[in-house]
């Protein structure tokens, strides 16, 4: 026998109190439905916060670039060495990519635009200053190096700050389109750069860096026009976010585990530096003057820039285990015809087709990383990838260079295919085969997890 505990006559008053509170709890839902909704569906270029970062973040890349490729020639109208702007080259690459590792960490750690601004305003001082010993004429080797490395360790910290703010700024909705975007600015500084800044060193040998320090200090006042708060979660009681954490989370996720160990093989093979340092010792052993090797890489370099403007529209219409499935075999199949094929133009086609896959696929996989990766941890983990993909491109460049003057180009060539082709393997797993598109994969590995917990988020994530 059951025995009641409501008195009589309750019941009713009790279900009313209950669709009172329904109704109030459905209330605030109601109000923040449209709010939601307008986030979601406001296009991303009246996204005033996003595109203030992006325009900022051009700035700051054209103002690099066009300071990259002065270095070298102040180097060499100074020393005339070009084993010394080799060394300061490798250096730079080296330093970036070292200090994405701790520059991913204070990103998950600190206000990100404080953090961005703070990055710009030490190269307005550094290149500012180095400006003026130019036109002083005191430059010497060793403040060349210091400036340079300098310079690499802002961008190492400042580039994946800059990628984990965009998460904070737009709907998981626009993550895709944005990554997007974001190619059509670094390309666009790759293309744009060098000239200005040749250009600018012919006036003046200090131009090219007092143009750069201008630029990051035009960076960092657009930074301050971002309304939105940059502050990344509080810790909770009990959590950790070690520098480790990143590369922990992205080895616990399948699909960025695969992917990166493509990224990192197919950069091995088709690093910029790497491949035009190929191009430009075929070009020479065949006999190419330096204005046709200048066109053959101007043709080469055109298919970044092709690729960031039409990324968007392919990811939208093709679908992600497609993109990368192409994407990761073009580049064994390209590599074998630029081993087999006669004439430098060809050459020049054939790597502007690999170039072209380069910001597709960069923006789809940073879309998967930020959908699958907690905000609290974006910066950790986009310090390790870019860690993990940089360091491997130093590799492949001294390989390049090393087969080169022991075997010639169709031996350069065909260790590309085969690196690739042995980086590809990965992307034959059912898990990209099966690959969803990003959003469907939101926060699916949460930070702190731990191995055991791993069983658990890869069936979620394949449910959804």
């Amino acid at each position: 026998m059951t025995v009641s505990q409501t008195p009589p006559g309750s019941a009713a008053d009790e279900e009313q109190k209950e669709q009172e509170q329904l109704g109030q709890a459905e209330q605030p839902e109601k109000a923040q439905q449209p709010e939601q909704a307008e986030k979601a569906e406001k296009p991303l270029l009246r996204n005033l916060d996003f595109q203030a970062l992006w325009t900022s973040e051009a700035f700051a890349a054209l103002a690099k670039e066009t300071a990259e490729v002065a270095y070298p020639l102040l180097i060499l109208a100074s020393t005339g060495s070009a084993f010394y702007a080799g060394a300061v080259g490798s250096a730079q690459l080296i330093t970036a990519s070292l200090l994405s590792i701790p520059g991913g960490t204070l990103a998950d750690r600190m206000d990100r635009r404080l953090l961005m601004m703070i990055c710009n305003v030490v190269r307005v001082v550094l290149l500012g200053l180095f400006s003026i010993l130019i036109f002083a004429d005191q430059t010497h080797p060793a403040i060349i190096f210091a400036v340079a490395v300098g310079s690499a360790a802002c961008l190492g910290i400042s580039n994946p700050t800059g990628l984990a703010a965009i998460k904070q700024l737009v709907p998981p909705s626009q993550l895709t389109q944005a990554t997007a975007q974001n190619q059509i600015r670094y390309f666009a500084a790759t293309m744009g750069g060098p000239p200005i800044g040749g250009t600018l060193f012919g006036v003046a040998r200090a131009f090219p860096f007092l143009s750069a320090s201008i630029g990051f200090l035009v960076s960092t006042v657009l930074l301050l026009f971002i309304r939105k708060p940059m502050k990344v979660e509080q810790i909770s009681p009990g959590e950790k976010r070690g520098t480790a954490e990143g590369f922990r989370i992205l080895a616990r996720q399948p699909v960025l585990r695969l992917l990166i160990v493509w990224i990192m093989g197919s950069n091995m093979a088709f690093t910029h530096s790497g491949v035009f340092l190929a191009l430009i010792a075929t070009a020479e052993s065949r006999g190419a003057s330096a204005g046709y090797t200048g066109m053959l890489l101007s043709i080469a370099g055109v298919g970044g820039l092709v690729g960031s403007l039409i990324a968007g529209p392919v990811i939208k219409k093709v679908a992600p285990a497609k993109l990368f499935l192409t994407a990761a075999w073009i580049g064994p199949v390209a590599a074998v015809l630029l081993a087999n094929v006669s004439g430098l133009v060809p050459l020049g086609v054939i790597v502007a087709c690999v170039f072209l896959r380069g910001p597709i696929t960069s923006a789809l996989f940073l879309a998967y990383l930020a959908a699958m990766v907690p905000d609290k941890a974006q910066g950790r983990v986009l310090g390790a990838v870019m860690f993990m993909s940089m360091i491997a491109a130093p590799v492949g460049v001294f390989a390049i260079g090393t087969i080169f003057d022991q075997a010639g180009p169709v031996w350069v060539f065909t260790a590309m295919a085969v690196v690739s082709g042995l980086a590809a393997l990965p992307t034959l797993s059912p898990r990209i085969r099966r690959l969803g598109p990003p959003e469907l994969y939101a926060d699916t590995v949460p930070a702190g997890t731990t191995p055991a917990d791993e069983t658990s988020a890869d069936k979620e994530g394949e449910a959804r």
